[in-house]
């Protein structure tokens, strides 16, 4: 397990440039140069030579992080900066109070049993249909608690050749990374790699996180359900005409799937809202440790969706849309109807 000074040389390979004040959508909100990554290697390589103490001022920064990865597709040195801000903030977690009670609630034991429980009361939609392509499903925890996204995949993908496969998997750990818990993300990488250990075509998800981790993990032929359903000869027919607009979670590489699925579709009109893979300001404990941050993010994205005057707003993200519902509260507007695109297609009549 890496350590802090392990990424010395990518906090050294920073040029304080500052271009990732140009992206970073807290920064925005905030123009504080410590909630932006330069500002924070600055703190932190006062870490590694001794200057500074990893305390919790600076783990209130490292906190004040969306992990939206702009800055790192954005840097002309190409570090990773999530992969340090969660080391920097296990080290800091692992020696605190507070850090051992979040580690003790993420626990197998806790989390886990949670899951498992949960998972074995709430009756969900069963998908016992054999076909020619193989579809491993990742459903994410998110339909372990609310399978509304789950049935709703079911009921359109029940339409294809195809077979899902589930597996007993745990979170794909990205709630774990954020908060610092590398020896709990592990565990779960290594459990659910080793429930992958079987025969399929492709690995599906319908949450863009999920699919994000599971590409960290080394995974291949992972693919979320929007881009499978794009290449796939089906038809979405409703029955009067709607206009949609989408949000792009920043956890989802790239959202060419979109005009093939949704041209798939008739009586749709798509209307591109302003900024519309800007992140919605919510990412799971950021909302919860940043609240008037994450609700000023939220408001501008929602006031982006609410000005196209689209009835449906789609995404891939069960926690943007937490953060989308979060964003039309603080702003006032009448909010459209915000769901996961597979729950959208699942309203339509499906033809072959």
């Amino acid at each position: 397990m890496k350590k802090l000074e392990d990424f010395a040389d990518d906090i050294n390979k920073c040029s304080k440039c500052g271009l990732c004040q140009s992206v970073c959508p807290v920064y925005k909100i905030t123009g504080n140069d410590c909630a932006v990554s330069r500002g924070k290697f600055v703190m932190l390589d006062g870490v590694l030579k001794g200057d500074l103490k990893l305390n919790r001022n600076i783990e209130k920064y490292l906190d004040m992080c969306l992990k939206c990865g702009k800055c790192t597709a954005f840097c002309p040195s190409n570090i990773d900066v999530c992969e340090i801000f969660n080391t920097a903030k296990y080290e800091y977690a692992k020696n605190t109070a507070i850090g051992k009670f979040e580690k003790f609630l993420e626990s197998r034991l806790v989390f886990g049993n949670f899951l498992k429980t949960v998972r074995s009361t709430i009756p969900r939609k069963i998908f016992d249909k054999k076909g020619k392509i193989k579809l491993l499903y990742f459903k994410g925890c998110v339909n372990e608690l609310y399978p509304k996204v789950e049935n709703a995949l079911k009921t359109v993908f029940l339409n294809l050749d195809v077979e899902i496969i589930e597996r007993n998997f745990e979170c794909c750990g990205l709630p774990f990374l954020s908060s610092g818990n590398m020896e709990r993300f592990e565990q779960v990488k290594k459990h659910n790699l080793e429930l992958m250990d079987c025969r399929y075509d492709y690995i599906l998800t319908d949450c863009a996180s999920c699919e994000h981790t599971l590409k960290t993990y080394g995974c291949e032929n992972v693919i979320n359900a929007a881009e499978f359903l794009a290449a796939q000869n089906i038809k979405f027919v409703f029955k009067k005409p709607v206009q949609v607009t989408f949000h792009k979670p920043c956890h989802l590489e790239n959202n060419d799937f979109l005009i093939p699925l949704l041209e798939k579709c008739e009586n749709i009109e798509y209307i591109e809202m302003k900024d519309y893979d800007a992140c919605c300001g919510f990412a799971g404990e950021f909302a919860i440790k940043n609240p008037l941050i994450s609700g000023a993010i939220s408001k501008n994205k929602a006031i982006n969706a609410y000005n196209t005057g689209a009835e449906y707003l789609l995404t891939t993200c069960p926690a943007c849309i937490m953060g989308l519902h979060q964003g039309f509260i603080f702003s006032g507007k009448k909010s459209p109807k915000i769901m996961n695109i597979m729950e959208f297609l699942a309203l339509a009549e499906i033809n072959i």
